[in-house]
């Protein structure tokens, strides 16, 4: 059995310092993050660029300065979000087009999206995640061009099936890289059964990483690596290593994840391990 390779997602995009003060903003702390992921055994960073005070930001400078913040400390593998509602879809992979990443997140499908909270009876960040096949190939299209590789977003079992007509059109192109994302409101509910069933449902050759979000994080972790894949974890889709106890960096969640992988009796991989299992060659800014 393959290694296991760890990615940390650092930031996200909608959690703020409010609900976890480890959530980093800057270039400078973004490069910090990655460093402490990385040192713990991650090696995949996944990086949306942040403003200084903690909004989003899709502009190309910005991700420009924090992969050079990234490579000044680690030469982790970067995946650079393409993620994002209401911003034009060129804006949305203008900085992959011109950085060049090893890795780019694809989203593979349109969805609701929301947070509920059942003590206060209510929706947040209520809103449609529109990613039309239209969207989809343009951005598989401008991955192709700039040699990155997709890395595809499935937040249900229908995005993965989204995926068939786009590899007839040979715009999908081998090898294949998933990541399946379990427990957001409006996609597929984080289950061990369910991430059975989307393993068995994707193409031949794959690799595939599963993505918990909150506390599901580390039961769906620990099935991942009994089933053979690799693992996410990170301060945008969970902010505990347990009940009430709060990670202090992304470093800690890595450090959980690797001790699961040794200790159901897998090997993490290095990066250099993660760039071989998964045919990588890192490009660097330029």
């Amino acid at each position: 059995m393959s290694k296991v390779v760890i990615s940390a997602a650092l930031t996200g995009v909608i959690a703020t310092r409010e609900q976890c003060p480890a959530i980093p903003y800057t270039p400078e702390e973004i490069g910090e993050e990655a460093k402490r992921a990385a040192a713990a055994g991650a090696a995949i960073v996944h990086i949306h660029a942040r403003t200084d005070q903690g909004g989003p930001d899709w502009s190309e400078p910005r991700f420009r300065a924090i992969l050079e913040e990234v490579r000044a400390r680690t030469d982790v593998i970067v995946n650079l979000s393409t993620g994002a509602v209401g911003i034009p879809r060129e804006e949305r992979i203008a900085h992959v087009r011109q950085l060049k990443p090893e890795l780019a997140a694809l989203n593979m499908g349109s969805m609701n999206y929301a947070i509920y909270s059942e003590r206060k009876k209510t929706f947040y960040h209520d809103y449609v995640f529109a990613n039309p096949f239209s969207d989809i190939r343009f951005f598989l299209e401008a991955m192709n061009e700039a040699g990155v590789r997709p890395e595809m977003e499935c937040f249900d079992s229908g995005h993965v099936g989204n995926t068939a007509p786009l590899i007839d059109l040979g715009v999908l192109r081998p090898p294949y890289q998933f990541s399946l994302i379990m427990g957001v409101l409006g996609g597929i509910p984080g289950t061990t059964p369910n991430l059975v069933h989307q393993v068995a449902s994707l193409p031949p050759g794959s690799t595939w990483q599963v993505i918990g979000i909150g506390l599901q994080q580390w039961p769906l972790v620990a099935a991942a690596i009994t089933l053979g894949g690799n693992v996410r974890v990170g301060l945008e889709d969970n902010f505990y290593l347990e009940e009430s106890k709060m990670a202090r960096s992304n470093g800690e969640l890595v450090e959980k994840a690797a001790r699961l992988c040794r200790d159901l009796g897998r090997e993490v991989a290095t990066i250099a391990e993660a760039r071989a299992q998964l045919g990588l060659l890192r490009v660097a800014v330029p």
